[in-house]
């Protein structure tokens, strides 16, 4: 009898899988969670050009999920053939770089039908309403239905074909969050459409988002809603964005650096109205902001990058998150650009943020109940009142104030200096309140813009190696920062081929002293691997100057007379991002009269 030998394997058949199973496979790359099938459906519903779209939610999309709008609705001989893999109406398949709508892959429906319990009603104009139903990717037959207009999509039960992937999904309150997040994102992208989100759990029926239709120009529509979304503070302190450069055109809101986040939570970014998640565009955001914020602090924004669908493929992966563009640097030099005009035109302006917390720290504690109305004081109290403010009272020195009276205008933006308090404080007096200004943080921030200045008019000064270091790459990587050598040139690292993968560095600038070269040869080569571009040596040399500012500038402590403090206003109102030191830290506090009136109960 032959013995079967254990080491052999039978050979593998291949298997052509069953419908059930591809479109299982399918909904694996599309349906993530229920917020995946929220996207899908929102998606959908704006491509039907609808301007109203209501998204109902019970345990977080779990156990339902319906949306309703008002669109151009689906024939009732189509919606077979809309639950069918690969049909669509948003394409012929003819050219898959030129595409103009959200969805296009013809795979969210049948996914959806495929892994829950999956209806769709709805009636086009001039035609009687139908539904369809499909339940773990079992059809069923058209039947006659009831709807005004449009289409509703319910979907219960996700997941309950496929119960393994439901030990993936977080808490209901987890899933609801990252649906209103979804829902968020999208209604940023159609400000003229009003978007609806509720949640449906234990029976009730609560709004939890609510985005009205905007109205006038496309600025002013985005502002609106951004405002309901992000909040008032955020509408108060962003900065409009437009630029365009080679078919890129770059439009959004940007906070000011003073007004920014301890995550990246809040960095929303769209090409072509498509809302993105692109490393390439996050790390352009940041480099940005680069010189205006810390390392632990991050930019608010919301951005569109527009182009012509021929510049952009959309078509990188199932959920349509990912994009590549044709020409990924002029992308990002246009963020970068964009952005530092915006910061620069800004000037001496800081977030509305830093005068609210400056009141609310400021805000007296109640010790008793409450007083509304005082009697007016009777003239002797109140001449009493006046001797006790008049001159002739010793001061405490821990609390002098220097008075400063000239002929300074007080209408100008940051206003006249009447004091300094703590010799390092600048009171100043405007029209309609008072500003308060770190004299070491505004005199840091105005040196290191002239330092950059006069690094960008006479170029970064090279030291040249005694010896050149040699750097070992492998080729591909030699290849690539060989390819930004004249950038690099420019910014005093002077590097040249040396054989194979091998790289001669011969100068580095001269500001950064003695460094090691080698290191900072691979940081960049890093950078560029991760993000297609570098800003590693730029980012030593702002560093440098940084430091060199905050050396140079005005100390805590330094006693300063009228025309001094004057003229350092002066120059804080001409110098772009005047309004944050080097380290995104606010330069000063403006306070107006009204609000230091309702301090006193005065309003």
């Amino acid at each position: 009898m032959a013995i079967s030998d254990p080491q052999i394997k039978p050979r593998p058949v291949i298997r052509q899988l069953d419908d059930a199973a591809i479109n299982r496979i399918a909904a694996g790359e599309v349906l993530e969670r229920p917020a995946s099938a929220v996207k899908e459906l929102v998606e959908n519903a704006i491509d039907a050009g609808a301007t109203r779209i209501e998204v109902v939610i019970a345990d977080g999309g779990k156990t339902l999920i319906r949306v309703t709008d008002d669109g151009c609705g689906i024939a009732a001989d189509d919606l077979p053939l809309a639950l069918s893999r690969h049909a669509t109406s948003k394409i012929d398949g003819s050219d898959l770089l030129n595409i103009h709508s959200f969805g296009f892959r013809g795979e969210a429906l049948p996914s959806l039908g495929a892994v829950g319990r999956l209806s769709i009603t709805s009636r086009v104009n001039g035609a009687d309403a139908a539904t369809i139903n499909v339940a773990g990717g079992k059809t069923g037959d058209v039947r006659p239905a009831a709807l005004t207009s449009g289409t509703v999509v319910e979907l219960r039960d996700m997941f309950f074909a496929t119960p393994a992937r439901l030990k993936f999904l977080r808490t209901d309150r987890a899933e609801a969050q990252a649906v209103s997040d979804v829902v968020k994102r999208l209604a940023m992208a159609e400000p003229f459409i009003t978007f609806i989100l509720r949640d449906a759990s234990n029976g009730d029926s609560r709004t939890t988002f609510r985005a009205d239709a905007q109205s006038g120009d496309m600025f002013d529509a985005l502002h609106g809603r951004l405002q309901t979304i992000l909040g008032r503070e955020f509408a108060e302190n962003a900065l409009a964005i437009d630029m365009e450069r080679e078919g890129f055109h770059l439009t959004g809101y940007a906070a000011l650096p003073t007004y920014s986040r301890g995550a990246a939570i809040a960095q929303f970014l769209f090409v072509n109205g498509r809302p993105v998640r692109d490393k390439m565009l996050l790390g352009a955001l940041r480099a940005a902001y680069m010189d205006v914020l810390s390392r632990d602090r991050h930019p608010v924004a919301a951005l569109f990058v527009d182009c012509d669908p021929t510049l952009v493929d959309v078509n990188v992966h199932p959920a349509k998150s990912e994009v590549r563009f044709r020409e990924p640097g002029v992308v990002r030099g246009l963020i970068v650009s964009g952005l530092r005009h915006a910061l620069a035109d800004a000037g001496h302006r800081a977030s509305t943020t830093v005068s609210t917390a400056t009141l609310g720290a400021m805000q007296p504690q109640p010790t008793g109940p409450r007083v509304y109305q005082m009697d007016r004081p009777s003239f002797s109290a109140r001449s009493m009142t006046f001797q006790a403010q008049a001159p002739g009272f010793q001061e405490a020195p821990s609390a002098r104030i220097e008075p400063v009276i000239d002929d300074e205008p007080a209408h100008l933006p940051l206003g006249a200096a009447r004091a300094q308090v703590h010799e390092n404080y600048i009171i100043a007096q405007t029209e309609n309140g008072i500003v308060i200004v770190d004299q070491h943080a505004a005199h840091e921030r105005l040196v290191y813009e002239k330092l950059k200045t006069q690094m960008a008019e006479n170029g970064v000064a090279a030291q040249a190696l005694l010896i050149p270091e040699i750097v070992e790459l492998n080729d591909n990587d030699a290849t690539m920062i060989l390819s930004i050598a004249d950038d690099l040139s420019r910014l005093g690292l002077t590097i040249e081929p040396f054989g194979g993968g091998a790289i001669a560095v011969r100068e580095t600038p001269a500001i950064l002293g003695e460094i090691n070269a080698s290191a900072m040869i691979r940081d960049i080569v890093d950078e560029l691997a991760d993000q297609g571009d570098s800003a590693s040596v730029k980012a030593k040399i702002d560093a440098i100057l940084s430091r060199v500012a905050c050396h140079g500038s005005i100390r805590s402590g330094r006693r300063m007379q009228g025309p001094e403090m004057n003229a350092l206003l002066r120059e804080m109102e001409a110098t772009p991002m005047a309004g944050q030191c080097n380290h995104g830290r606010p330069t000063y506090v403006e306070l107006k009269l009204s609000d230091i009136e309702r301090l006193f109960g005065r309003t």
